[in-house]
């Protein structure tokens, strides 16, 4: 199925399993935690806050009677990426910004969404009214972009990087082919702060700083690595013409004051080398956890992950994860992302005790 495109209507997605239904867009990670269950399922990390965002997240909660000003937010993020405030769009979390950009380009006539990816994108599109074509990525590719794969006249380009679920982490140049006039490029880049090279400044691969890519706009996300997911805090990069319309679909007040004073602190010199710290760590707990799955029979590691959590194929994997949860761990299930199917898991990357203890009990499954 190498770059297969195929269009998202009511007949089943060919890169999956004859006979199986259209996947389930709005079923996510946290669906599958419960109670008693060590969560691997979910991509955010759950260490202690840093006092340098606590504090002033504690502080804003005696600003409440007031409403929220996103501008002093707006600029820290702004000076961050090296562009004027007015390039910044403040969101509920990234996954409003998919919502604004569905409702916000209603007259897109061909969108396409490289899959496999996270859903919400294709999701909003749908709910927006929007018919969605799928470029399918290959698995015996290790899910790699070809760019010539997407068609031409696509007025609407959607795709993940670091991608969500198979922690591919596309090259920049090969994004930023994809950029022409006429065309909108999303790349959701909700894991690039999970991305670091060592020796290298900076996230490889980002596009977050590019201002001359005609029609690119790139979606961040605030709740991953800072453990904010309850707080809803994510942010658009974008022309200020784009911007501006992307902003007319938006709420108003759509940001809490305690979720601005999130940004402005993540935007700190503080945060972005703490974030770099926190990347170096990750790497070397997902290195770990490739080695010990890499030495299980019948577990194959898709590609070289290069984010906050791995994607295996593992046949009978629907059954696996069942057992995997009976004895109190929670994954991520593949066979809702387009592309994929149930011999497909997510798995989160943890610190190694965490891993050891997983890898444990899923060899005792599979040897059983």
């Amino acid at each position: 199925m190498r770059g297969q495109l195929v269009d998202a209507g009511p007949q089943t997605d060919p890169g999956r399993h004859p006979g199986t239904p259209e996947p389930d867009l709005g079923h996510h990670g946290d669906a599958e935690v419960g109670a008693g269950l060590v969560d691997l399922a979910v991509n955010v990390r759950r260490d202690p806050m840093p006092d340098w965002l606590a504090d002033p997240l504690v502080a804003a909660l005696g600003e409440l009677a007031a409403y929220p000003d996103p501008r002093p937010a707006r600029a820290a993020v702004a000076a961050r990426h090296g562009r004027p405030p007015e390039e910044v769009l403040l969101t509920a979390g990234a996954a409003e910004g998919f919502v604004l950009i569905a409702r916000a380009l209603a007259g897109v006539h061909r969108p396409v969404v490289v899959h496999p990816q996270f859903t919400e994108p294709e999701a909003a599109l749908r709910a927006a009214g929007h018919p969605v074509e799928r470029v399918l990525l290959d698995p015996a590719d290790g899910f790699r972009l070809d760019p010539a794969r997407v068609p031409a006249d696509a007025d609407l380009v959607m795709i993940g990087n670091p991608t969500n679920p198979t922690s591919v982490l596309h090259p920049a140049a090969d994004l930023a082919a994809l950029a022409r006039p006429g065309r909108v490029l999303v790349v959701d880049e909700a894991f690039a702060d999970t991305t670091r090279t060592p020796g290298v400044e900076g996230e490889p691969e980002s596009l977050a700083d590019r201002r001359d890519l005609p029609g690119l706009v790139v979606v961040r996300s605030l709740t991953k690595t800072w453990g904010l997911a309850g707080l809803r805090i994510g942010y658009l990069l974008a022309p200020a013409d784009l911007v501006a319309r992307l902003a007319a679909a938006q709420p108003l007040w759509a940001v809490s004051t305690p979720a601005l004073a999130a940004a402005t602190a993540c935007a700190s010199p503080a945060a972005v080398a703490a974030e770099r710290d926190l990347a170096a760590r990750l790497a070397a707990d997902r290195d770990h956890l490739v080695d010990r799955l890499s030495a299980l029979p019948g577990v194959r590691v898709a590609g070289r992950p290069a984010s906050a959590f791995v994607l295996i194929h593992l046949p009978g994997a629907a059954r696996v994860r069942e057992r995997l949860r009976e004895q109190g761990w929670a994954v991520r299930r593949g066979d809702t992302f387009p592309g994929l199917g149930p011999d497909w898991l997510r798995l989160a990357v943890r610190d190694r005790t965490t891993t050891d203890a997983f890898v444990e009990v899923l060899a005792r499954i599979l040897e059983a």
